[in-house]
């Protein structure tokens, strides 16, 4: 059997991450599995409609970090491009003083995932949303 990708790998580990972050949100925010509040809104959205935004983009320290990202709609995520600053509020909200700035002080970091990485954090999120159905 041919072996993923590093690629490959990343975005499987992507999408169970995204789904534990939205069904993980849901609850904490609505208590309900099917409707969450965007980190920096309260929007209140269906699920399928929330997306797993992340606060510091693009760095992979940071890529899977669970206070760095969390549920929010598409008009902050996308159309606001993170709605920043409304973000930082709602992780102080969620998550206590200095969050932000750990999160910031964690991007800074170099971080590439090994193949054994990304194949445990697969496994883990997976066994996560099962344990959440």
């Amino acid at each position: 059997m041919k072996k993923k990708s590093i690629a490959k790998l990343k975005k499987d580990v992507w999408y169970a991450f995204s789904l534990f972050i939205r069904r993980r949100d849901c609850l904490l925010t609505t208590g309900s599995p099917d409707y969450g509040e965007c980190i920096s809104c309260d929007k209140s959205l269906r699920i399928a409609l929330l997306h797993a935004g992340h606060y510091i983009h693009n760095k992979s320290a940071t890529y899977f970090n669970e206070r760095n990202v969390n549920a929010q709609c598409a008009r902050c995520n996308t159309y606001l491009h993170g709605n920043q600053v409304e973000y930082r509020h709602g992780l102080i909200d969620r998550y206590g003083e200095g969050v932000p700035e750990e999160i910031e002080t964690e991007a800074r970091q170099e971080r590439v995932f090994t193949r054994p990485e990304l194949e445990g954090l697969l496994e883990y999120y997976k066994k996560l949303i099962k344990g959440s159905e």
